[in-house]
């Protein structure tokens, strides 16, 4: 078994190699951060689409329909109940109203669900909190040295041995 860098569990890792572990989480946390963003934002501009998608279509039915579909029903409704015509073409009116009216309910419903969308909050909350676990973070004390080996004296044997 080995650690996620490659060298084998329990063994020491040095500064250099801690660090570049680091910053390969870090960058690979940055990176998903980045990425939960953009599909947030790709969900809630889909359904701000939808919404849009939703209006058109009542603006289209009540613009294009409405003369043809109007004198159909008025007819229908004549032939089949022999009311007088003015009574069935406002019955006609009065049914591409409501379909209209819920296509725009629907319009409404998805508009507020793309509104209430907190994607790119919720991502920098999220960026905020992994900051501040990051600046919480503390080294690890370095071990106190031995008496008889200073700091330059090991300089001095890195130095030689280079």
């Amino acid at each position: 078994m080995s650690a996620p860098d490659g060298s084998p569990v329990g063994t020491e890792r040095s500064i250099g190699q801690l660090f570049a572990s680091a910053t390969t989480e870090l960058s690979a946390l940055v990176h998903d951060e980045i990425a939960l963003a953009k599909a947030q934002l790709r969900q809630d501009v889909k359904r701000g689409a939808t919404s849009g998608g939703a209006f058109s279509l009542a603006g289209l039915l009540l613009v294009f329909s409405l003369p043809m579909l109007s004198f159909a029903l008025a007819y229908g409704i004549r032939t089949w109940s022999g009311w007088n015509m003015a009574v069935c073409f406002l019955l006609s009116f009065a049914a591409n109203v409501l379909v209209a009216g819920v296509l725009a309910l629907i319009g409404v419903v998805f508009a507020k669900k793309a509104k209430k969308g907190k994607g790119p909050q919720k991502v920098a909350a999220s960026v905020k909190q992994s900051a501040g676990v990051l600046q919480n973070a503390k080294p690890h004390p370095r071990p106190e040295l031995p008496a008889d080996r200073s700091p330059e004296a090991i300089e001095a044997v890195a130095r030689s041995s280079s």
